[in-house]
C-alpha cells in the first residue's frame, strides 16, 4: 500500500530537522502525533526509517535512501501545487524567513503592515537570528544577510540600502571625558561592548581613506541588543557603536552625539537569499517585489 503523502512529508521534515519537536513546530502538530505518524509509515513500509533516542533522531540507511529520492519528488509536488496560486484571485501561501535583528527592526517591520494588508491570505514568520544558519536544513524559505556573508550557492537579491554604523556618546559623557579624535583614543574610554548570541564579543571595524582598523573595545558594560546600547550611551555610561538607524531618534533629540563619523563608511545593504534551482513561490515573489519597491523609493525619492 502506498503511504499517504502526509506521512512522507512528516518523515522528510523530521529527517531534515533531526528532531520531532522542531518538525512538529514547523508542521503545526504535536510531537506525539508526529511520532505516531512516523510509526505508521514504518509499519506500512515494514522497515525502520529513524533511529530514536532520548537525545537525538537520525535516519537509518533505509531512511537515508528514501530521503534522497523523496526530497526532489516532494519539491516537485510543492512546486506543482504552488503554480495553482497564480490563478487565485487572492494570493495565498506561507513564508518563513531567517533574518538578523537589525534587518527585522530597521528594515522589515516598517514594511510589514502594507504587505500584510495587501495580501491577507499570505502568512509570514520572521525568526531573528544573528548567526549564519543553514536555511535549507532548518526549513526556511529564505534568509537575509549583509552582502559579504552570502553563500555561493544562493540566489541573492539586494533589498536594503547601504547601512552605516554610528559611534555615539552622551554630551555629558563627552564633556567629562573628552571627545576621541582618532580610534586609537577609544582605549582610554569606557566603551559599551556588544556580545553576540554565540558568545563572541564584537570588535569595532573602522575605516577611513583606505586605512582599516579593528578596535577591541573595553569597558564596564556589555550588552546583547543595540537598542539597549543606545539607551546606555544616552545615560552617560560610555561610548557605543550601533547601526545609525537605532541611534536616529536619540541623535535627533540630542540625547547622544555622534563622534568619529568619518571612520564609519557605508557598508553593503541587506540581501534576501534563497537556494538556487528551487521554484520560487508566488508569495516569495510578491515579498521580494515589495522589498525592491521600497528600496527603489528610498534610493530615488520623488519630488
Amino acid at each position: 500500500m502506498t503511504p499517504p503523502l502526509t506521512e512522507l512529508y512528516a518523515f522528510a521534515c523530521v529527517a531534515r530537522h533531526r528532531s520531532f519537536r522542531a518538525a512538529a513546530q514547523e508542521l503545526g502538530v504535536t510531537p506525539s502525533a508526529l511520532s505516531h505518524s512516523l510509526r505508521q509509515l514504518e509499519s506500512r513500509l515494514q522497515v525502520r526509517l529513524l533511529h530514536r533516542t532520548t537525545r537525538s533522531v537520525t535516519t537509518t540507511e533505509a531512511g537515508e535512501a528514501l530521503l534522497a529520492r523523496l526530497t526532489p519528488a516532494l519539491s516537485q509536488i510543492g512546486g506543482a501545487l504552488e503554480s495553482v496560486n497564480d490563478y487565485r484571485a487572492q494570493p495565498q501561501g506561507q513564508l518563513r524567513l531567517n533574518v538578523p535583528r537589525t534587518a527585522a527592526y530597521l528594515l522589515l517591520m516598517p514594511l510589514l503592515p502594507a504587505f500584510l494588508r495587501r495580501y491577507p491570505q499570505i502568512s509570514l514568520e520572521l525568526v531573528c537570528d544573528d548567526k549564519l544558519v543553514d536555511i535549507v536544513g532548518a526549513g526556511y524559505d529564505a534568509g537575509m544577510r549583509f552582502g559579504e556573508t552570502l553563500a555561493a550557492d544562493m540566489v541573492a537579491v539586494r533589498v536594503g540600502p547601504p547601512m552605516r554604523f554610528a559611534i555615539i556618546a552622551s554630551p555629558g559623557y563627552l564633556a567629562a571625558h573628552g571627545t576621541a579624535q582618532h580610534p586609537s583614543e577609544l582605549a582610554q574610554h569606557n566603551c559599551i561592548r556588544q556580545r553576540f548570541g554565540n558568545g563572541a564579543p564584537y570588535a569595532w571595524e573602522l575605516e577611513k581613506d583606505g586605512e582599516a582598523l579593528q578596535v577591541q573595545p573595553t569597558g564596564q558594560l556589555t550588552l546583547g541588543e543595540q537598542p539597549l546600547m543606545v539607551e546606555a550611551a544616552a545615560a552617560g555610561l560610555g561610548i557605543a557603536l550601533v547601526f545609525e538607524g537605532y541611534a536616529a531618534q536619540a541623535l535627533a533629540a540630542g540625547r547622544v552625539t555622534r563622534i568619529l563619523a568619518d571612520w564609519c563608511p557605508a557598508m553593503p545593504g541587506l540581501h534576501l537569499y534563497y537556494p538556487s534551482g528551487r521554484h520560487l513561490p508566488l508569495a516569495m515573489r510578491l515579498w521580494i517585489d515589495h522589498l525592491k519597491a521600497a528600496l527603489a523609493a528610498a534610493e530615488h525619492p520623488s519630488g
